[in-house]
């Protein structure tokens, strides 16, 4: 008889899980317990943290807003999981974020589902030696490839014309314009990435889109929250957690095929895109592991960049859309705009946008109201940082929330309006820039595509009003309500192009 066997025959059943709940407990007490002179926040629960505090999950952002109402703008937070250090307004995220950015410019490790599916590879998830040199390597080669230059501009344009060419198929009927926009944005670090476009037809890279769209918005479920508390668990269990592991494994599928395929065919003397300098990069770097230059590693930072290139920026222009048949003066602004400065018998271009500050004020309102990322990718402390009365051990998870900045109202005359001229036009009518105007983040790890987004949003957004007048459906009003996943995007809505 073994020792655990006498002593089940010693005591009864109850009292085997008394003993068992007051350890768990115990364990997460400890575990779990804020160190001295740690940022305030909500009373906690064991294992479920601060959950009983939010009344809408969906919308945590706003609950966060609410949060730094009442304990001031550092306060922790904690669901499931280790204690958060949620960081809000323009102010103290600069503080610590550009500041101090030495501090924060790392990504928390050991979330067990992040290291399940990304396992600390690519651009996003890794951190040290391995992140700088990648970073480093993808914005030389991105840069080389047209990223931030006129060099780029045809091919935005390119495909601004496809797009047009799909909106004026649907012949001014109703029609939810998410996955043309989304493809059509897509198609553009496709050709910097893989080296090619695809037709708005091609069922294979829709299936991707939508998968991507899946796996992204499941992560931010419920189900993801249970993984990381329990990863012992549920790694052996069947349950709709598994369905996060396997729509990403598509994902990662495509992209290995595209690797593959570029193996097969590189040449060295003459890259045709990322992935093909990458493969080449790998010969000079094969002494030196930590680096990073491996297939495995192309396969993560290839998704990392498609995924960063698409989703950002294709809800910002789905935005952009329900605002003008929401607000059709401004529409109707931007187009006298339009037609003043370019006419109607060419695209318009980035050399057109400086003499174009209604429209460039109209697409930075959009990404400010839009906030598409309100509460930021996580970092974690590389060392124990004090922050005025507070101190913030190493290796906490720490989030400057890019909401909290957007609609400081310090920052903005009206922050929950929208106000394209209010908030970025002086009083002559020129375009003026704002320091809070931040929706690409800042510091160490600032996305490395802004520059890129920045002309995709101004030539994708201008071509489309130069074509098309946008309204809603006869007899519907538009609403604004969004849906928040890893993306805060608008709920599903329709809407006719009528050709100008």
């Amino acid at each position: 008889m073994t020792v655990l066997a006498y002593l089940l025959e010693l005591t009864d059943i109850k009292s085997v899980l008394i003993f068992v709940s007051i350890s768990l407990l115990l364990l997460d007490y400890f575990r779990n317990k804020p160190p001295a002179n740690f940022p305030p926040g909500p009373r906690s629960l064991p294992f479920i943290g601060h959950l009983h505090h939010l009344t809408d999950f969906s919308k945590v952002h706003l609950e966060f807003a609410k949060f730094a109402e009442k304990y001031g703008n550092i306060f922790n937070f904690r669901l499931f999981g280790p204690r958060l250090v949620v960081l809000n307004g323009h102010k103290v995220v600069r503080e610590l974020y550009v500041n101090q950015g030495d501090h924060f410019a790392d990504r928390p490790t050991g979330i067990p589902l992040f290291e399940d599916i990304f396992g600390g590879k690519g651009l996003v998830a890794s951190n040290g030696y391995s992140w700088k040199q990648q970073r480093r390597f993808a914005l030389h080669t991105l840069r080389n490839f047209g990223l931030g230059k006129r060099s780029l501009e045809p091919s935005i344009l390119l495909e601004c014309r496809y797009l047009n060419e799909a909106f004026s198929n649907e012949q001014g009927k109703a029609f939810n314009p998410q996955w043309l926009v989304n493809n059509a944005v897509s198609n553009i670090i496709c050709v910097l990435v893989f080296g090619e476009r695809f037709e708005y037809s091609d069922d294979d890279f829709q299936a991707l889109l939508r998968n991507i769209n899946l796996a992204v918005s499941l992560e931010a479920g419920i189900w993801a929250q249970f993984y990381n508390m329990f990863p012992w668990i549920f790694r052996r269990i069947p349950g709709p957690h598994r369905k996060i592991l396997t729509t990403w494994n598509k994902v990662v599928t495509f992209v290995r095929d595209k690797v593959e395929d570029h193996r097969a065919d590189c040449d060295p003397s003459n890259p045709r895109d990322y992935i093909d300098c990458f493969l080449t990069e790998m010969e000079k770097w094969k002494d030196d592991k930590a680096a990073g230059f491996n297939v495995e590693n192309l396969c993560f930072c290839t998704l990392d960049l498609f995924t960063a290139g698409t989703e950002t920026t294709s809800a910002t222009l789905y935005w952009a859309l329900l605002y003008m048949i929401k607000y059709p003066e401004i529409q109707r602004k931007v187009q006298e705009e339009i037609d003043r400065v370019v006419g109607s018998s060419r695209q318009p271009s980035v050399a057109d946008q400086e003499n174009m500050p209604y429209a460039d004020a109209v697409i930075h309102e959009i990404q400010r109201f839009g906030d598409v990322i309100p509460l930021n990718l996580v970092r974690s402390a590389t060392k124990e940082t004090q922050v005025g009365e507070y101190v913030i051990p190493k290796g906490t998870m720490v989030m400057g929330t890019l909401n909290s900045i957007l609609f400081d109202k310090t920052e903005w005359e009206t922050p929950h309006i929208f106000n394209p001229a209010g908030h970025f036009l002086d009083a002559e009518g020129k375009f003026r820039k704002r320091e809070a105007f931040l929706p690409f983040s800042l510091g160490k790890r600032v996305c490395p595509g802004e520059q890129l987004a920045r002309m995709e949003l101004f030539l994708f957004f201008t071509s489309l009003l130069q074509r098309f007048s946008f309204s809603p459906p006869e007899g519907v009003e538009p609403s604004l309500e969004s849906q928040l996943s890893s993306t805060n995007s608008p709920r599903p809505y329709r809407l006719c192009a009528t050709p100008r």
